[in-house]
């Protein structure tokens, strides 16, 4: 009995060592997390700046779908921080702006797309400068 007893904690001991990344690996995964996530936050900032810059009516989709496409290509860091950004931009937008819910709406389901892997190209709209 003592002996299978043994088997079964020796078993289970280098079945969960084997599974176990070091500290290491660890310290390297969230590394590339946070570099990540703060590649993601320029690539929206650059988004953002860039809709400033185009000041091009309708294109705001467009740009919020690019600002996340960009970010989430990253990794799972830099579509973190592209839904947090985005998610953060939106509740304020609702509150101070009063441009209404669908317009909120429409542009969480373009940051959405974007993040997603969608071709941010689906809204753009004609005539926006080739620059952008």
């Amino acid at each position: 009995m003592r002996l299978w007893v043994c088997i079964v904690l020796l078993s289970s001991v280098l079945c969960a060592s084997a599974q176990r990344r070091g500290i290491g690996q660890r310290i390297k995964e969230a590394g590339a997390f946070v570099r990540d996530a703060a590649g993601g936050a320029k690539d929206m900032l650059r988004a953002y700046l860039d809709m400033r810059e185009a000041n091009y009516i309708g294109a705001d989709k467009y740009f919020h779908a690019r600002g996340n496409y960009e970010a989430a290509r990253r990794g799972p860091g830099g579509a973190w921080a592209a839904r947090v950004i985005s998610d953060a931009r939106e509740a304020i937008q609702t509150r101070g702006s009063g441009r209404g819910a669908e317009d909120s709406r429409l542009d969480q389901e373009a940051n959405r797309w974007g993040r997603n892997g969608g071709d941010p190209n689906r809204y753009r709209p004609k005539g926006l400068p080739s620059k952008y």
